[in-house]
């Protein structure tokens, strides 16, 4: 089975790895310097969306947002116009369920079928092949590729009909922005009461308040190391999302708001290209405190 792979950033670069160090056989787009060292594995070239599809049965996109995709898929020269009766495209991306539900739809009239199945986990367990997938799209065909996720990720996760998949990314975003806050808003408080944050964190981790966001963001806090595993612009990117899809749906989310706006204030600071645990920066900035170890 040959699986083409679109987008290779800060995420798709080591799935798209993970997928070579699996046995598969990829097609990659020549497009920009990360293809040299998949060549260097052995992954094959195309010039345009169209041929890649041409040449492999499943196809795997990760690139930035809703835009990007249905341009890749859709659009001229895109996969859509290569893709083989049959074929299959993953979505990896996080983009809004109505987005994925469109590129569905004009898949389907094709014959070509369509899984919305975003990533969590950042930069580090994209490289470790770690990943938790959550899965939009008709069940049978979740089953049928399923190991093929499976080699980038630990979990992955049937969530329901087409849209789902992206419906559940909103859902974790939503929890990872406000839990990042959380944490940030207690380094803060623990650093301006006097209390050493190392402490602070060693002592309540183990607790009901520990958690994976807590492990992964409280260090880097501490350690002012804000090299992005995601960076802030893509979780406002991805508030956006949320936020427009509870208004379409009907459902009020008032702290997921705040959070968006305590990002905003962080990007306008010059954080934007920065890890999501510059949310600290907010905090500090109005509590004249910095957290250290």
């Amino acid at each position: 089975m040959k699986i083409g792979f679109i987008g290779l950033g800060i995420m798709g670069k080591p799935m798209a790895k993970n997928l070579i160090k699996g046995g598969y056989s990829l097609v990659v787009l020549n497009r920009n310097k990360a293809v040299e060292e998949l060549k260097a594995l052995g992954a094959e070239t195309a010039t345009t969306s169209a041929e890649l599809a041409s040449k492999c049965d499943v196809i795997i996109t990760m690139l930035p947002n809703s835009p990007e995709v249905k341009e890749v898929v859709l659009g001229e020269e895109g996969v859509i116009e290569g893709a083989k009766f049959g074929s299959v495209v993953i979505d990896m991306s996080s983009i809004a369920p109505l987005s994925s539900r469109e590129i569905y739809a004009e898949l389907a009239k094709k014959g070509v079928e369509f899984l919305d199945a975003p990533v969590s986990g950042g930069e580090p367990k994209a490289i470790e092949g770690t990943l938790a997938v959550m899965v939009g799209g008709k069940k049978e065909i979740f089953d049928k590729y399923y190991d093929i996720m499976k080699t980038m990720a630990t979990s992955v996760v049937y969530v329901g009909e087409s849209g789902a998949g992206n419906i559940a990314k909103l859902c974790n975003q939503i929890v990872v922005a406000i839990n990042i806050s959380a944490v940030s808003e207690a380094l803060v408080f623990a650093k301006k009461s006097g209390v050493d944050p190392q402490l602070v964190y060693r002592a309540i981790r183990g607790g009901l308040a520990g958690s994976t966001v807590m492990d992964a963001k409280a260090p880097m806090i501490m350690d002012r190391n804000f090299k992005p595993g995601f960076r802030t612009n893509l979780h406002i990117k991805d508030l956006n999302n949320v936020i427009e899809t509870s208004h379409e749906v009907g459902v009020p989310l008032p702290l997921t708001s705040q959070v968006m706006e305590i990002m905003q204030a962080i990007k306008i600071d010059g954080c934007g290209t920065e890890d999501h645990s510059s949310i600290v920066k907010f905090y500090e900035k109005i509590a004249n405190v910095k957290v250290t170890r």
